[in-house]
């Protein structure tokens, strides 16, 4: 029996084949394929009739990003119900680690959205409804990118199809696309950085201060405490929340570097790393001697009184 002889046009072709099935094509939506896509799921926002629609409409406008896979909305549901996630939006890096382990998702969607009636102190009154949506890394655990549409009307139904055509928009779907896919290959060259480059080792503040005394470690003093500025973003959101902060302390008093553990969005976040970054301290001391020490710093925000 003789070989098959193959033209080079039939080998073209397979060279083709071979390289469309490599890069994840999918011949037949002309796509990429499923398992090549971005994993990523959508929680509801809230527990209203606005906010399970305004998630729907969301995922439904996500899906059609052909770089990101939807993830089924029923078993989103069913995981986040098995871990007692209660919607909150301020989150540790560690609890939205834990949140996207269970979701099997790479990112996930959290938000709450409303409508509310509001009463001037003058003019009329009006509805407005906002959908605050907060895009967030199940590897680790960071806010990738937050937004708060809102819009006034005088009637609620009006309000909500103004907030819907947001949310169901193209501009919307690209923008929370494209800060997926960045955040994608972001991680993707740390990982290939973090295992190129030694990490440096800082001790970490014990997380009660009887205990350092003990230790005969004095904790790092601020020389002028200074308070993070609440941003108009925040004002606008009427947004109450915690964020931590990692800082790591040289052995001058310096801020070497500042990680958020905990993020709020809403433009809090920004507004404590700024703050941080410009305190200069008294440097942690042992037995007498300067050390570097990296501790946890907590700042608390609450909308101002009207």
């Amino acid at each position: 029996m003789t070989s098959p002889v193959l033209s080079r046009t039939h080998l073209s072709f397979l060279v083709l084949v071979c390289a469309l099935v490599s890069s994840g094509f999918d011949g037949e939506s002309g796509a990429q394929a499923p398992e090549s896509r971005i994993r990523f799921a959508v929680l509801d926002f809230g527990k209203g009739a606005v906010g399970r629609l305004a998630a729907e409409k969301l995922a439904g406008n996500l899906k059609l990003e052909t770089s990101l896979a939807l993830m089924d909305q029923d078993q989103t549901r069913a995981a986040a119900n098995g871990v007692a996630y209660s919607g909150s939006l301020n989150l540790s890096l560690s609890e939205a680690r834990d949140l996207g382990a269970a979701l099997g998702s790479d990112f996930f969607v959290l938000g709450d959205s409303q409508t509310l009636r509001r009463s001037p102190s003058s003019g009329q009154h009006y509805f407005e409804s906002y959908a605050s949506v907060f895009v967030v890394s199940a590897r680790t655990g960071k806010l990738v990118v937050w937004q708060r549409p809102n819009f006034r009307a005088a009637t609620p139904d009006a309000a909500e199809q103004s907030l819907l055509s947001e949310l169901t928009s193209p501009e919307t779907r690209h923008k929370i696309g494209l800060a997926i896919r960045r955040a994608h290959e972001d991680e993707r060259g740390e990982r290939t950085l973090a295992a190129d480059r030694p990490i440096p080792i800082i001790e970490a503040a014990p997380d009660d201060e009887k205990k350092a005394e003990e230790d005969g470690l004095r904790l790092p003093r601020p020389f002028r405490r200074l308070v993070p500025v609440y941003p108009d973003t925040a004002a606008e959101a009427e947004a109450e929340a915690t964020v931590d902060v990692l800082a790591d302390i040289d052995a001058k008093g310096d801020v070497m570097r500042v990680e958020i553990a905990r993020w709020a969005g809403f433009g809090l976040d920004e507004s404590t790393v700024d703050t941080v970054k410009r305190i200069n301290f008294f440097p942690a001391m042992r037995k007498g001697v300067a050390i570097p020490l990296r501790v946890l710093l907590r700042y608390n925000f609450r909308k101002p009184a009207k």
